[in-house]
């Protein structure tokens, strides 16, 4: 088992000055890599490994999971687009996070990949108080900074739990 591993998916630290808009989303996209760094270096199966059983938990799963979480978040609740799920079913809402011997990752990482930059792009023209135009299930209105603050701690939370996954796989352990 290893120790330590080799990082090459880009993470840049937040900065310690930066103003409110800025740090949210350099927090969000630190931990976006950060989950990504979780998955490096790892083959399909150990992707597939769950953590402890009686948990299925995966790394393949949490990928899927923050695909669906971004999906839910910026495109449905901020841009009102009505995209529907990713990966749930109204049979099976935590579909995201069953995976199948179907599911792999390398179409798991370019769908969540392709939410973040969706994201970027229904953010980018809002200011962090202006209320999404989607509606969420609680029937509440959200603004812009909510949500980066909800995401941030939807990752920090997922992240630990990769941390976990990623030890029990081959040792590997860190930010």
């Amino acid at each position: 088992m290893t120790t330590e591993r080799i990082a090459s998916v880009p993470r840049v630290d937040p900065s310690t000055t930066s103003g409110e808009r800025e740090a949210l989303e350099q927090w969000l996209d630190f931990h976006r890599a950060t989950l990504a760094r979780k998955c490096e270096g790892l083959d399909e199966t150990q992707l597939r490994t769950p953590s402890a059983p009686p948990s299925d938990l995966t790394l393949l799963g949490l990928v899927r999971h923050m695909a669906e979480v971004e999906n839910g978040w910026f495109r449905n609740v901020l841009a009102g687009e009505k995209a529907g799920w990713v990966y749930s079913t109204e049979e099976d809402r935590d579909r995201d996070l069953h995976i199948t011997d179907e599911d792999t990752y390398a179409e798991a990482y370019a769908t969540w990949q392709a939410q973040i930059a969706h994201a970027r792009t229904v953010a980018a023209g809002r200011g962090l108080d202006d209320l999404a135009t989607g509606s969420h299930h609680s029937g509440r209105p959200f603004n812009l900074r909510w949500i980066y603050l909800h995401m941030i701690e939807e990752y920090a939370r997922h992240n630990g739990h990769a941390d976990l996954v990623r030890e029990r796989l081959d040792g590997a352990t860190g930010d």
